[in-house]
């Protein structure tokens, strides 16, 4: 379901990981195995890779090779792969949780830590990811979507990036934290949930019938922030997601007794609809800021030049500055993290080409800046078109404050970004498009998105043909992780 969600990227980056030690991780059960041994042979290592690199290849050639999106799902199976090894690395009883839901299922595992000496326990961090994919069709794409394909640097396959990639990578944290005996000072618990990219109902489900599986402090989430590359090959900027914009549809519906054409009124259903319209086109909401985008605007404004870049700047020092935000509205790829923004999307009207229309209904999909609730946008609506048009609220939209950015979390990604790339902009993002968080967010529990990829804009296909990610890109996460998690949680 996300749109754009991690920032886009470019260049070849350095391998960083110096194995400690032999990575010797149990086996998957046997018929776990071969239910991927296809996708595991087309995929056979190259022999350079650390052992760790190797586990987490694998990992990646198994998980891409289960279809798991809609028609049929296959999410299910993988969820019980992922539980194999699990198993085999030492997670048992409820610590490791697969719960079906409906036609597909979400994984729960838990790895407990030990508060120091002294001090109080903490609650859990959550690490997140989802298992479920958009749908592929073989006879569009280059290379079989649900086979890994190494080739010209980048892993081909659907959900490389969108998300199997940080999938894979959140398993062989947690099989390596197990290998090396590591003991958190406080619990580690990876949600994998089922169906993230439709309705997001594994995630509430857990949010609502088992929240105190994953009643955490904060959650970090594989699926957005992450790093761009410049076209030259250097890293150019990594963002932190701390936001997420609700999406919510309207339906505005005018209605007439209707009559014969021949006799037309002045009050006409598809011109109250129309007038109606007009309004919401001229209309601006307020603009709005959070100290997330005022952090992306500052950050964003030192790196751009003119007029647009000012125009951040001074947006970021003062949010109510008119001007700037004119400027900023006027750019459709920054309007978004100003404000709310409404849009007609779909019009329908009429039932004969010669009787006055007796129905008009226009669908008007708004994009909710955090904390906005979808009822106070519906009346706001209703304001603008008067008592002529009747507004109503499509579904049951979810929405959710940002996320505060925390010291903590921040210095720890800023950290690991900077031991691979030395001085890079760390810069805070809200999104337009939605995933998993908004619902963590939603249910008190803030969420940053830090994911591990870096890419550059133009290989950038989550959702698309040929989706991929750079190969050095996705071993670079495993320390990327590793880092973040041992710096948060570690003695």
């Amino acid at each position: 379901m996300r749109l754009l969600s991690r920032p886009l990227a470019l260049a070849v980056s350095t391998l960083l990981y110096v194995a400690a030690a032999p990575l010797t991780i149990a086996a998957a059960a046997p018929e776990a195995v071969a239910a991927t041994a296809e996708a595991a042979s087309s995929a056979a290592a190259p022999a350079a890779l650390t052992p760790l690199q190797a586990k987490a290849r694998e990992l990646l050639a198994n998980v891409i090779h289960y279809k798991s999106a809609v028609g049929p799902d296959e999410t299910p199976q993988l969820a019980d792969y992922l539980a194999g090894e699990f198993r085999a690395a030492g997670f048992t009883g409820d610590d490791l949780r697969v719960e079906r839901y409906k036609e597909t299922a979400y994984l729960v595992v838990r790895y407990r830590g030990q508060p120091k000496k002294g001090q109080p326990v903490q609650k859990p961090i959550l690490l997140l990811s989802h298992m479920d994919v958009v749908p592929a069709l073989r006879e569009h794409w280059k290379r079989d979507p649900f086979t890994l394909d190494e080739a010209n640097g980048f892993f081909y396959g659907r959900g490389t990036l969108d998300v199997k990639g940080g999938l894979a990578t959140l398993t062989a944290l947690f099989l390596r934290l197990k290998q090396e005996k590591f003991v958190p000072t406080r619990d580690l618990i990876i949600v994998f949930s089922g169906d993230e990219e439709t309705t997001g109902e594994t995630t509430r489900d857990l949010l609502t019938r088992h929240r105190d599986w994953v009643d955490a402090e904060y959650a970090l989430n594989t699926d957005a922030g992450g790093g761009t590359f410049a076209t030259d090959g250097s890293a150019r900027s990594y963002n932190i997601q701390t936001a997420e914009k609700t999406y919510a549809s309207y339906k505005l519906s005018a209605y007439n007794p209707g009559g014969h054409s021949s006799q037309p009124r002045a009050d006409n259903a598809i011109y109250e609809l129309a007038d109606a319209l007009k309004q919401v086109q001229a209309y601006r909401f307020p603009a709005m800021s959070t100290e997330t985008t005022r952090a992306y605007f500052k950050a964003m404004g030192a790196s751009t030049a003119g007029p647009l870049g000012e125009a951040m700047q001074a947006f970021a020092a003062n949010p109510q500055d008119a001007a700037a935000a004119d400027v900023l509205w006027a750019n459709p790829a920054y309007v978004g993290a100003t404000r709310t923004t409404c849009v007609a999307t779909m019009l329908r009207g009429g039932h004969a080409e010669n009787a006055l229309p007796q129905q008009a209904s226009a669908t008007v999909n708004c994009r909710l800046f955090p904390g906005t609730k979808p009822t106070d946008v519906a009346d706001q609506l209703q304001a603008l078109v008067g008592k002529q048009v009747e507004v109503s609220l499509i579904g049951e939209p979810h929405y959710s404050d940002g996320s505060p950015l925390r010291k903590d979390v921040v210095d720890a990604v800023t950290a690991s970004i900077h031991t691979r790339y030395p001085g890079i902009p760390i810069i805070p993002v809200q999104e337009s498009g939605a995933t998993d968080g908004i619902f963590y967010r939603s249910a008190g529990i803030p969420t940053y998105g830090i994911s591990e990829i870096f890419i550059r804009p133009q290989d950038q296909f989550a959702h698309g043909l040929d989706e991929r990610i750079p190969v050095s890109s996705y071993y670079d996460g495993l320390e990327h992780w590793y880092r973040i998690v041992k710096t948060l949680a570690g003695r």
